[in-house]
């Protein structure tokens, strides 16, 4: 008979198909969100530099929401709630 029993390390970094997963190749929300911070550095002030820090926090919103509940190990799932808990942090701040 074979243990199928899940340790706390397989919960926390592994996938469905027995990865071990702690980082993945960026999906489309991260990349939107690391070129619009960078396009931020070039245009610094005015209506555009606007645009892209909005475009840039919904991006990483999304991303992060996305990690909280479709990640695919309890570690992506906390990540993305550490990411959600500083975004809104910074906001407020």
């Amino acid at each position: 008979m074979e243990n199928t029993e899940s340790t706390l390390f397989d919960k926390v970094l592994r996938d469905s198909n027995g990865n071990i997963v702690i980082a993945q190749p960026p999906n489309p929300p991260l990349i939107l969100w690391v070129v619009a911070s960078l396009l931020t550095l070039i245009f610094q002030s005015g209506t555009i530099n606007a645009v892209l820090q909005i475009l840039a926090n919904g991006a990483l919103f999304t991303w992060a929401w996305l990690e909280l509940f479709q990640g695919v190990n309890y570690f992506r799932r906390a990540l993305g709630l550490i990411v959600l808990i500083g975004l809104i942090a910074f906001q407020i701040q």
